[in-house]
């Protein structure tokens, strides 16, 4: 199956004076480590997400097994657990990390912890995110580390401040501890050289979260990109807002650090603009979101010398279109100034076909305890069954490559 470019792009794409080095169909390469066992429970996995009541039904049986504290931690645990999560721990990651380093590909570690939200909860996450930089300090394997605004403080309270309501005196305390929370991140990445990824999250706090984030970059920016804000290009206004971006981090002086993304809160953000009477934030199609990010990996490129970008995208067209951007520029495939970046368990065609290219590349490697990685597992499933033709495609390839492996042992 060939990848073929939105017709907004094709006529750029045949314009252009090199072709794309990387081609993504070479499934030896993209499963070249795993085993056969861990590839045909990748075929289970994604057999299962790519038939939408098949994939509601195991949902609504996990969500009722934890409910009712039945015994169901170990299955889950060697089976989507396993393929798209590191581990428990950072130690338990350990193993992940090493695979993928051996392919050339970097680890993100991601504490994918959700849904907790006392100061203490807030503490612990913030502890145990700092910790990930004392594991990334001074190892080529993890080049960067992330965390989320929601891990560190209220969502309500980040709602709050983005519509300029009056807090009260309890309320300005927990900001401060979140922005204190936030400072310190950013201050341990700076420390040990690590650059941080600020993930996005829901529009109607994304504001607040911007706030914190170019806060941070004034300050720990100056020599380089160390932190990175993340733009979701469904957003109707979000190209218009990377490029305002650029433009404040050239008046004050400093480096841009740009996580694109298409974004993963769609159907949330639409119900609640329509709940709520206000004009819905998302791109009215997929191609006119495809044609916003593609244009960002464009301004980006085009200005290299102040924005570091990573790009977090699924989508094959959007990769082989940076890789002809940045040979078009002149930059090596191995130029510090871009990765390519995709989620653990998906789209390995894509990251491994890249990294074998001489490109950086880093995986997403979400871990924490099963019970509380549950959010997260769940949110997978349900975005590989929501995106039209993820599912399918990973399933063909996976399958391609099973058959291959039959054959050359024949």
């Amino acid at each position: 199956m060939k990848t073929v470019a939105p017709a907004i792009f094709a006529a750029e794409m045949i314009s252009m004076e090199v072709r794309p080095r990387v081609q993504f169909d070479d499934t030896a390469v993209a499963f070249s480590y795993k085993s056969d066992r861990a590839l045909r429970k990748a075929d289970l996995i994604f057999t299962l997400v790519n038939h939408p009541w098949m994939s509601a039904l195991a949902t609504g049986a996990v969500k009722a097994s934890f409910a009712l504290r039945l015994p169901v931690k170990g299955l889950i645990k060697a089976t989507a657990f396993e393929h798209f999560c590191g581990g428990e721990t950072i130690d338990q990651s350990e193993q992940t990390i090493q695979l993928l380093n051996r392919f050339h590909v970097g680890t993100i570690l991601d504490y994918s912890v959700e849904g907790e939200n006392s100061e203490a909860d807030f503490d612990h996450t913030c502890a145990e995110i700092l910790r990930t930089f004392d594991k990334a300090r001074g190892n080529p394997a993890i080049p960067f580390c992330v965390f989320k605004v929601t891990g560190l403080g209220d969502m309500d309270l980040l709602a709050k401040v983005q519509a300029r309501e009056v807090l009260t005196p309890e309320e300005q305390t927990a900001l401060f501890r979140v922005r204190g929370r936030v400072k310190q991140i950013c201050e341990k990445a700076h420390q040990t050289g690590v650059p941080v990824l600020m993930d996005a999250e829901d529009s109607w706090i994304q504001d607040t979260i911007d706030g914190l984030a170019y806060e941070m970059m004034m300050q720990y920016n100056q020599e380089r990109a160390i932190v990175y804000n993340t733009f979701q290009m469904y957003r109707a206004d979000m190209l218009t807002n990377l490029r305002n971006a650029f433009h404040v981090a050239a008046m004050h002086n400093y480096y841009l650090g740009v996580k694109m993304v298409r974004g993963a809160y769609m159907e949330k953000e639409r119900a609640r603009a329509a709940e709520k009477g206000y004009p819905d934030p998302i791109n009215p199609t997929k191609e006119a979101t495809d044609d916003l990010f593609n244009k960002g990996l464009a301004f980006c490129i085009d200005n290299k010398q102040r924005i570091s970008l990573v790009c977090g995208s699924h989508n094959e067209y959007s990769n082989q279109y940076l890789t002809v951007l940045m040979e078009r520029h002149g930059m090596q495939p191995h130029d510090p100034r871009v990765y390519f970046s995709q989620l653990l368990g998906m789209s390995d065609n894509i990251s491994f076909n890249l990294a074998k290219a001489g490109y950086n590349v880093a995986k997403y490697v979400p871990y924490g305890p099963v019970e509380a990685v549950m959010p997260y597992l769940l949110r997978r499933a349900a975005e590989n069954t929501s995106v039209a033709g993820q599912s399918s495609r990973e399933l063909t390839l996976i399958r391609k490559e099973l058959r291959r492996r039959k054959r050359a042992r024949a």
